[in-house]
């Protein structure tokens, strides 16, 4: 009975990775840190809704790596071409322009008791 072990997949070691920097020095993705500074999470997040749309189960693992990369790179590609603020990836930031402002309501301190 042989004893070797398989190196890990490219998803297992993504889902190790702790930083965002990780994830592109595993996939091999130029970045320029500033903008990984400031859009961090909005790329990764970005990243998983491509991914949770790739059909990836019984696929190659060059192929699941190639994907990854590709989806990173375009994650990245969509902030570099706009903030976070205009890409909304997060619900907050969408909740901020999908309701309508609501008026303040004015309390009197006399009212108050």
């Amino acid at each position: 009975m042989s004893n070797t072990q398989t190196a890990p997949g490219i998803l297992d070691r993504l889902n190790k990775a702790s930083s965002a920097e990780e994830f592109f020095e595993l996939l091999g993705v130029d970045y320029d840190p500033k903008i990984v500074n400031v859009a961090r999470l909005h790329i990764l997040k970005r990243m998983g809704q491509y991914l949770g749309k790739e059909q990836l189960a019984g696929a190659a693992e060059s192929d699941i790596a190639a994907r990854c990369k590709a989806v990173l790179a375009q994650a990245y590609a969509d902030f570099v071409a706009s903030s976070p603020i205009e890409q909304r990836v997060f619900k907050v930031l969408k909740d901020a322009v999908a309701e309508p402002k609501k008026s303040a309501v004015f309390v009197p301190l006399a009212a108050l008791k």
